[in-house]
């Protein structure tokens, strides 16, 4: 680990943007504005694009190309997770000022779990090079499930396994939480709704990582830029939730440019089988070429329910 100069560079990012983030930018509990939130989702997009200059730098532009390629891969993929968060948010009536404390504990949540997910594939990949095949079936499989048969309901939080498990088993409280995740009630500790909605941010991020690091797995095998893009990614959407959450129905066919990518590098894991090479560069025109496509498509072609009714 020593000699990895791009983990550390990384490390040594993640982290000052973070204590910048918590202790400069929201130290008061406020709602964010549409300005302040484009202006710091333009800086970890910026910080994300430099890293990949320092990757540059490092490893070559194979390299570079790989971690722009994940990185876009793992941004896209995490569109829907703004969706879920939000219904989250609407569920336990999170206040807008409390909202970005759920959302920095995530991200420091998702460093930790991706970063072990990540790792130990790597371990598992190194001693049994056939679980690429298996990640690239699978990424077919999910980018055709997603193609034909996605569901465009809502998912019911009131049913789910994991809210009824946590409100059976944990002391909760609905008294106001003040931004606190655990309150001192009659000399008894209870978990609060903001901390239920962490709980409920995390397990989503941890659904949603099935399908991106098999993803980013399919793009390259780099511990350094798997870890790298793969949390950069987390942190720039978090960042851009709060402009996302307003006009994310509108993009109604990037879930098909999605599902096409997911095919297109889960057939990409087969490359060796099938006789052909694609290069990283290569594979990042696709995905930006697919996803730009689905994003022009949707705001020159509205969803059916948003075209305005003749009178």
């Amino acid at each position: 680990m020593l000699n990895h100069p791009v983990l550390w560079g990384f490390i040594a990012l993640v982290s000052g943007y973070l204590i910048l983030d918590l202790g400069l930018l929201h130290r008061k509990v406020r709602v964010l504005t549409l300005r302040q939130a484009a202006w710091q989702s333009l800086l970890i997009v910026l910080i994300a694009l430099s890293f990949g200059v320092f990757v540059y730098a490092q490893k070559g532009r194979s390299a570079a190309a790989e971690y722009y390629s994940a990185y876009v891969m793992e941004y896209a993929l995490s569109m829907d997770n703004v969706f879920v968060i939000l219904l989250i948010f609407r569920y336990f009536s999170i206040e807008p000022q409390y909202q970005h404390r759920v959302l920095f504990w995530g991200i420091v949540g998702a460093m930790v779990m991706r970063g072990m997910f990540i790792f130990a594939g790597v371990l598992i990949v190194r001693q049994f090079h056939w679980v690429l095949y298996f990640f690239g079936a699978f990424l077919v499989w999910a980018g055709i499930k997603n193609l034909f048969f996605r569901s465009d309901e809502p998912p019911d939080l009131s049913k789910n396994l994991l809210l009824r498990f946590l409100s059976r088993y944990l002391r909760i409280t609905t008294a106001p939480h003040q931004g606190k995740f655990i309150i001192k009630r009659h000399n008894k500790r209870y978990f609060t709704l903001l901390a239920l909605a962490l709980m409920m941010v995390e397990f989503t991020d941890l659904l949603f990582a099935v399908d991106s690091i098999p993803a980013a797995f399919a793009i390259t095998q780099d511990e350094d830029i798997l870890f790298s893009s793969n949390i950069l990614a987390v942190m720039g959407l978090r960042s851009m939730f709060f402009m996302l959450a307003a006009v994310i129905d509108r993009f109604w066919a990037l879930e098909y440019g999605i599902s096409i990518v997911l095919v297109g590098i889960g057939l990409k894991m087969f490359q060796g089988l099938m006789g052909f090479h694609v290069s990283a560069e290569v594979s990042l025109i696709f995905i930006l070429g697919a996803l730009s496509l689905s994003i022009l498509l949707s705001l020159i072609v509205p969803k059916r329910d948003e075209t305005p009714a003749t009178p």
